[in-house]
């Protein structure tokens, strides 16, 4: 069963540390310096793919953590079929179902590059420096990115093998169950019937990403409104400054461009209103922990004063990996994933339940935890 290692790190066969062991060594130093993990460096904490494990001989496991480690559970589970789609047994999740989502989507691409092409014309044509014309570029290609990343990721969808998290079993016996799945229902999950799936933390379905926007995705779609704004005002700004303020042939606009640029104007007028108001849509959710479909359904009930959800805390967004990864569209790291998508897996506790059990058993157990602090043990 596939669980956490510990390896000794040796050098090559040359005595020299090899690629994987110099790759390895640098992920745990930036882990540590990132956010504070007490990782021990002479842990090899991932699953060994090249071990050579015998029904006799399992893989080593690592000693028992105290409250405040972790350890990186590695083990893929999910599908390498090279196939598209919503479904659990799907490689890649892309929603295809949706034809008018997926028209709206590329609109998104189309009008983007549309506006990146006339700040572009408007810098060979000199009417704005090249600096600005560098910058509108990069945040449209940053938006774009943005955009590829929610609309390509899984927003958090509930497998089927799902289950309750140890905290939910203590707190409440009997859970929720989805009459379209047959699964379990984690607490602010919603099913989707566009992806027809139950999405964790389900905020809305977005048909301009043609995708939901869930727990795993939600810094995706957060910094796409964040790029696109940008985008926004700052070629409103630049555009009003040309309007109001030029007053030589130096920063008069080419005749040839001047129509694409009044075109651009509305484009980005509209773009400025919509992504303001997702983007006070978006941190009024952060900030009551009530997300869009929530918000509607209390509203209509005239229960919005009964809410007691906790605000979204923005490591629960962002991740734990460090500043330096939030504007990028890469995938956050949680410290406790199960608390996140409020669900855990069988598999997953197997392999924890199996970890332990084995680590106890050979007295491999570290430093064990002081009086009314437990161990702990989060999924990285």
């Amino acid at each position: 069963m596939a669980t956490n290692t510990r390896n000794d790190i040796t050098g090559g066969e040359d005595g020299m540390p090899s690629s994987s062991q110099t790759q390895q060594s640098i992920l745990r130093s930036c882990l540590q310096s990132a956010c504070g993990c007490q990782i021990d460096p002479s842990e090899y904490l991932e699953w060994n793919y090249n071990y050579k494990q015998t029904p006799n001989e399992e893989q080593p496991l690592p000693r028992v953590r105290a409250a405040g480690e972790y350890y990186i559970d590695t083990f893929n589970d999910q599908p390498w079929d090279f196939t598209f789609g919503t479904g659990e047994e799907k490689g890649i999740w892309m929603n295809s179902g949706d034809q008018a989502g997926s028209i709206m989507a590329t609109l998104v691409w189309l009008l983007m590059t549309y506006s990146a092409v006339t700040v572009t014309l408007l810098t060979v044509t000199e009417g704005i420096p090249p600096i600005l014309g560098m910058i509108y570029t990069i945040l449209c290609a940053m938006a774009l990115a943005c955009h590829a990343k929610t609309s390509l990721t899984d927003p958090g969808s509930v497998p089927r093998s799902a289950v309750p998290r140890e905290e939910q079993r203590r707190e409440n016996p009997s859970h929720s169950m989805c009459g379209q799945c047959q699964t379990f229902k984690p607490p602010m999950s919603h099913h989707c019937r566009i992806c027809n799936r139950c999405v964790s933390r389900m905020d809305h379905h977005c048909p301009w990403m043609n995708n939901c926007v869930g727990a795993a995705n939600l810094k995706h779609f957060l910094l796409f409104l964040i790029y696109t704004w940008t985008c926004a005002a700052y070629s409103l700004v630049f555009f009003g400054w040309n309007y109001f303020f030029c007053a030589d042939e130096d920063c008069t606009f080419h005749m040839l461009v001047i129509h694409l640029v009044r075109a651009m104007t509305f484009l980005c007028i509209g773009a400025f209103l919509f992504t303001s108001s997702m983007l006070m849509n978006v941190t009024y959710g952060l900030m009551t922990g009530i997300g869009t479909i929530d918000r509607l359904k209390k509203k209509a009930t005239n229960t919005m004063s009964q809410s007691d959800e906790e605000p979204i805390p923005l490591k629960d967004v962002f991740g734990i990996a460090g500043y330096h990864t939030w504007p990028f569209p890469v995938d956050p790291v949680f410290d406790d994933y199960d608390r996140v998508m409020g669900y855990s897996m069988p598999q997953r506790l197997s392999r924890e339940q199996n970890f332990m059990e084995q680590a106890a058993a050979a007295g491999q157990g570290g430093a064990k935890p002081r009086q009314g602090q437990s161990v702990e043990m989060s999924k990285w």
